[in-house]
Parts: C-alpha cells; structure tokens; sequence
C-alpha cells in the first residue's frame, strides 16, 4: 500500500495576560510565559502592551510569523513599554496562517483601545460576521477572534464598563474559548461556559497573570492561585481582583485532548495533572489490551508517559527505543514522498542495543493516517525487534472537531477507512489495541469531559457551523 504523508493533529492556541501594578515593564514576562506555551502553537505569536499610569490609548504591539524565540529579540522587547499587556501564540483553526491573522488584535474605537488575545472556535461565526457586515463593520483578518473583538468594542459604546460589554458579547457568542483582553486599565480573563478551553489565574509577588496553562505562570516564577471557572469572568486591576459568574453553569464538558495530547506534562489543569492522565491512560491500556512482551516503550515525547503508565501496570520493563533529534527544525522541507519518510529517520533514530531481540510494546497518543507508525514499527524490526505490539492512549477519531482542535478531514483519518485488523496489518503491528471509549474517564476522575470527535456526541447544538471538516 502505498503511504501519504503523516499529519498530527494540530495544537489549539496559548493566550497570557499580566498586570503590574506597581508599573514595571512585563513584555519580558510575556515572552517567557509564551514560549512555554510554544507547544499549543508555532504558527505566528505576538505581544500587546500597554502603560495604565500613562494617557488611555497607548498600545503598543509587535507581532510576528514564526516562533516566539524567532519573532522576538531583546531589542524588540526592549521597546516594549508597559505593566499590562497580553500575548498569544497560534495555530490556525480559522483563518489562514497569514501575519494578519495573527494575534493579540489590537483595536482603537471611540472607547480608547482594547488588545484581545483568543484561544479556540466558535460554532455560529457565520451568523456573528453576517450581523456586524449588515452593520458596516470592514474585516482586516479571516478569524472568529476579530468578531469577538468588534462585539466587545460595539456593546461598549453603551455600556457603563468593558466587563459589561464582555458580558453581553459572551452571550451572544457560542464555542469554545479562552480569552485574555487588555484595556487601558484592567487585564481581563473569561472561559468558556462548557470549559472546554482552560485558564488559569497566578500571582507573582504584586503581579496577577492570566494564562492557558499553568506551566507558562510556572516559567514567569508565578504562583498557581486557581482555575478560572468555566463561564466566569475575571478583571483584574489596581484594586485587586472580580469576578462575575453570570454565565457559569452545571453542564461542563472539558477537552478531553487537552489531557491525552495538547497540554504540556508540567501542567495542571482543572485539577488535573496532566502527566498523572496520561500515566493512568497507559495503566488502562495495559488493563484492556495485555499482551507477552519484553519491553514497552513509547514515541517520543507524546507517547513517553503512556508507556510508563502501561509498563508499572503490566509489571514489563519500560525502556527508551528512540533517540530524538532536537536540532530538526520544524520547517525542514520535505519535497518529495522519499524525503517526507526519511524525516522520520532524521527526527528519531532506534537504540538497536534496546529492541535486538525483543518483543517490544509501542505506545504513542494517536494513529493518524498512519504513516509516521508504519515507519517506525519498519525502523524496529530492522534493529532486530522480533514484534511489535501498539497500544494507543486515544480512541480513533471519527468525527470533526468544531471547538478549535485542529483535527485532520475524514479522507486523512485513517481509522475512518478501515478497521482497527486492518490498520493493525497496514502499519506492520502483530497487534494494535485503542483506548477503549469507557475508559477516557478513568484518566480525569468525574471531571466532565468532551469527548465529540471520538464519538459524535458533541456538547452544543452545532448545526449553524459552516465549516463541515467531513467534506
């Protein structure tokens, strides 16, 4: 058979906000929090400043294509001037990856300035732009974050303060989302109703910062104080911190990926910590799918943990397989279906000393098409493994995700195709065992979850969305 080139599924967006009040600069702050949000993003990133004890308007921003080490320089920073400011790093889930789109957006309106920074997906863009364009409102980028934007700047002109134009732009919107929004005075937070997007709240020293995950407060030297709770919205200014949890409600439905895949392992998020998920993911895995092997390892770094889970629950030796190339850089250019499978031998090489030998487990987060897998079950049994078994710490995804998780159309998804014997004699495995549905729970406990592009059942009405990802 012959192989199409492996696609990941795509982080989402990672959002950081701070306000010092004792008026330090914090674009440096920013930049570290950013760029240990580099995970959830890699497409373009930016930083929005501005100076609360100066005149209303004073925005300042810088934004760029790029990684955040790439776009930003001590220079640039260094010109950077003010103790509020947000940033954001992106991956395109709409919009194009174009430096328009790139993020905070930054407006001025008859209230002064607002920076906005987004992370996730609405599901009735269409209807929203369709309101403003019948109102006169002009577009400058492709992005549902741009209308959350022109609605805030819209209900402020009759609201008493930014947090109620906020408030009554929540209402209208419907998706997923973590925003951080800086005005002339106060850094606000707001998520999601469902929480399928985190945020978190951290404190380092007079400074408050709002963020996607905890690792970016972690970076900055920050203390953890809280997660911002689905549906509320937190402003922070001079006076301390409030909060309004009009929207908050029983129903929840948290990303599941955020535990099996998107979040960095130093995180916890909604009381979770991530590496302990993907531990007991693995341990569920050992549970459904045993199998006589010598050792279990893992694709580095996504399936690491899981593997680890597996090995301490089946009592067989974890060891490392695979060497990891660092210094291959993300645009390394692939020109030809030859190239593009010998990146994989340059990304990562086997340990043959480790697998000569042995029947090895092989576990990693997700099957995609399948390509990436084949190769390396190849690159084993060329080092002299006698079998390898995988075990995956994901169901397969069959459905599109509409809430910001970038996942590959039904044509690219290869367990929509073919059975699970099927994939398993493609890829070369001697066997292949998914994640059992039941089982997702046991990684988060009774932390509601969303689980729609694994099962169809998704936690909003999402007949208005334009954008089928089945086609």
């Amino acid at each position: 058979m012959e192989f199409l080139p492996e696609c990941e599924i795509k982080e989402e967006c990672g959002v950081f906000g701070i306000f010092n009040p004792d008026g330090g600069d914090v674009a440096p702050s920013i930049y570290y929090g950013l760029s240990s949000l580099q995970h959830r993003g890699q497409e373009s990133c930016g930083i929005a400043v501005c100076d609360t004890m100066g005149p209303k308007g004073n925005m300042n921003a810088h934004k760029g294509m790029g990684l955040v080490n790439e776009v930003f320089k001590e220079e640039t920073l260094n010109n950077l001037h003010g103790n509020l400011g947000v940033g954001h790093v992106r991956y395109s889930t709409t919009g194009a990856a174009n430096i328009n789109n790139a993020q905070p957006l930054v407006l001025n309106y008859i209230k002064g300035t607002l920076a906005l920074a987004h992370n996730g997906n609405l599901v009735n863009t269409a209807e929203l732009r369709s309101e403003l364009e019948r109102t006169g409102a002009i577009f400058h980028t492709t992005t549902d974050s741009e209308l959350i934007a022109y609605f805030i700047a819209r209900e402020r002109v009759n609201a008493h303060n930014v947090e109620e134009a906020i408030l009554h732009t929540a209402k209208k919107i419907r998706g997923a989302y973590g925003l951080v929004i800086a005005s002339p005075r106060k850094l606000i937070g707001v998520r999601d109703p469902l929480g399928l997007k985190p945020l978190c709240l951290g404190k380092r020293d007079g400074s408050y910062m709002i963020a996607s995950e905890s690792c970016a407060l972690s970076a900055i030297g920050a203390e953890f104080i809280r997660d911002i709770r689905p549906g509320e919205i937190v402003t922070i200014t001079k006076d301390g911190i409030t909060s309004n949890c009009q929207l908050c409600q029983e129903k929840r439905a948290h990303c599941i990926f955020e535990y099996i895949y998107f979040a960095r392992l130093d995180s916890t998020i909604d009381g979770i910590n991530i590496y302990d998920a993907r531990i007991r993911a693995g341990a569920a895995l050992a549970a459904a799918y045993p199998v006589d092997a010598d050792l279990v390892v893992g694709v580095p770094d996504s399936g690491i943990p899981a593997a680890k889970g597996y090995s301490e629950a089946s009592g067989i030796p974890f060891g490392i397989a695979f060497y990891k190339n660092s210094y291959v850089g993300r645009t390394f250019i692939k020109p030809t279906q030859k190239e593009r499978e010998s990146s994989v031998r340059l990304k990562l090489n086997v340990l043959e000393p480790v697998v000569r030998g042995k029947r090895i487990i092989l576990v990693d987060d997700s099957i995609v098409r399948g390509t990436t897998m084949a190769n390396l079950i190849r690159m084993l049994k060329k080092a002299g493994a006698v079998s390898v078994h995988v075990r995956v710490s994901s169901p397969p995804f069959l459905y599109p995700c509409y809430f910001g998780t970038d996942i590959p159309s039904n044509k690219q998804l290869i367990a929509s195709s073919h059975t699970a014997d099927e994939i398993r004699e493609i890829i070369g495995a001697e066997s292949l065992g998914y994640m059992k549905l039941e089982d997702l729970q046991s990684m988060v406990g009774e932390l509601p979850i969303c689980r729609a592009c694994l099962d169809g059942k998704y936690p909003m009405d999402i007949t208005g969305h334009t954008e089928d990802k089945k086609q």
